[in-house]
């Protein structure tokens, strides 16, 4: 399996693109999508255009993004919302179902605590995947969701094996 992580945001949307064979987990890429444009339409079409060319690229099997949390800021929430829209609108695209997760559950499957700093997340994504270099901290968020889709992925494959062998 090859899982295409995707940390949204309207500026900067992370990314991170992983393989997956069993419990082994390496690193394919990394990188940071950066918008460019005036407005927000144009903003949004340069992320769909690059997050695109990553798809051709690396041709992920699977894709998970994380979920926004609301805040104070309501416009921002909708900004990055919108951002988030087009991380969900490539993978489907391509014909991909999308894993969402909470930055909590992010932190807590990859670090093992649920309101860890971005800086204990880079530092647990390094030890999961010796001799990545870091594009930055969006790209480290984007290859842990990466990876906690991973696990829940192989969780649910060991879970559906475990009831097909009570079945049978």
């Amino acid at each position: 399996m090859r899982v295409l992580g995707i940390d949204p945001g309207l500026r900067n949307m992370g990314w991170g693109v992983i393989d997956v064979d069993g419990s082994r987990l390496s690193h394919v890429a990394n990188g940071i999508c950066h918008s460019t444009g005036e407005d927000l339409g144009a903003r949004l079409l340069s992320l769909h255009e690059q997050l695109t060319d990553i798809f051709h690229r690396y041709d992920p099997t699977a894709a998970a993004v994380e979920q926004t949390f609301v805040n104070k800021d309501g416009a921002g929430t909708l900004k990055l919302g919108q951002a988030r829209g087009i991380a969900l609108l490539v993978p489907a695209q391509y014909g991909l179902s999308v894993g969402e997760y909470a930055p909590n559950s992010v932190k807590k499957t990859v670090v093992g605590v649920g309101h860890a700093a971005k800086e204990q997340v880079a530092h647990m994504v390094k030890v999961q995947l010796p001799g990545v270099v870091l594009a930055g901290p969006d790209a480290a968020d984007a290859l842990a969701i990466a990876i906690c889709h991973a696990h829940h992925a192989r969780s649910g494959d060991m879970l559906a094996r475990a009831v097909a062998r009570a079945g049978a």
